[in-house]
């Protein structure tokens, strides 16, 4: 009566051992096949329309020996160090290399994005990227971002690094809250650190400066500004201030051409006989 069982857990047996065989063997004569396999291709992928790294620049740097990847045993080339070398360049924020059977190396490159340009004090120029990371200028490419210069002590190495500065903090503050808003990017043109380690904001349109202090308060202070510009500039014009301070939490002060007067938008009263809103609103 056992007779059945076991015949049936040995013959389960042997079909196992005969699949690991299988496996052992079609596992080897891969490897064998992989050892035999030249590099054919190296095909990179870079998203995006900001090229500060381009394919020529990732061909060369996955050079082993001055030499190129094609042509070489797969089995001879170490992907992760591949993926190590990438990423020590500092316009690559993420890099993924692999395979497959035809020989073909395939390169996905993520790179990193600039939105604000920093000009220190001692003409050190360099960008900083959406993380808050300083990366150093390209050759290949100029991006399109703010500029920032003044008195900004922010030193750089010439290295991927973090901002050391509370003033270049709140510059990244600044610039990355105007990016995210399609009105304050177009207006505004460039940032400036007066003497006072203060930001004052350029526009595009006019000739007056925006004293916008520091980064607290951001959404309330260009709140403010907004309602200036909506309520105060058209009926005085765009020239008449040199100054529009916005630093304060609830009023607007403009500080005029002529004899440095000034006229004051407060939320709860306002001073000037043309200039009169109320940027609580």
């Amino acid at each position: 009566m056992f007779k059945k069982p076991l015949l049936r857990y040995i013959l389960i047996g042997l079909a196992v051992t005969i699949c690991l065989g299988g496996l052992i063997v079609l596992m080897s004569f891969i490897e064998v096949k992989k050892s035999e396999v030249l590099c054919t291709d190296v095909k990179v992928y870079i998203p995006g329309s900001q090229y500060f790294i381009d394919k020529q620049e990732v061909d060369r740097i996955l050079l082993i020996n001055n030499k190129p990847l094609i042509g070489r045993k797969m089995e001879e080339i170490n992907i992760h160090e591949l993926e190590n070398k990438l990423k020590a360049n500092p316009f690559i924020e993420f890099a993924k290399v692999y395979t497959d059977m035809d020989g073909i190396i395939n390169v996905e490159i993520s790179q990193r994005q600039p939105i604000l340009r920093i000009i220190n004090h001692i003409d050190q120029d360099f960008y900083v990227d959406q993380h808050g990371l300083k990366i150093p200028l390209s050759v290949n490419f100029t991006a399109r971002v703010l500029v920032a210069n003044g008195y900004i002590d922010e030193l750089f190495a010439n290295r991927v690094d973090t901002l050391h500065t509370a003033i270049a903090q709140q510059l990244f503050k600044t610039a990355d809250y105007i990016r995210r808003d399609s009105l304050w990017a177009a207006q505004i043109a460039q940032i400036y650190i007066n003497k006072d380690h203060e930001i004052e904001l350029i526009p595009r349109a006019g000739n007056n400066r925006i004293l916008l202090g520091d980064a607290d308060s951001l959404d309330r202070k260009f709140h403010n500004l907004l309602v200036f510009y909506k309520k105060a500039l058209p009926k005085v014009g765009w020239d008449t201030y040199k100054i529009i301070n916005i630093k304060y939490a609830n009023q607007v002060v403009g500080v005029r051409n002529d004899k440095l007067k000034q006229d004051s938008l407060k939320s709860k009263s306002a001073v000037s006989d043309s200039t009169k809103s109320d940027t609580s609103k």
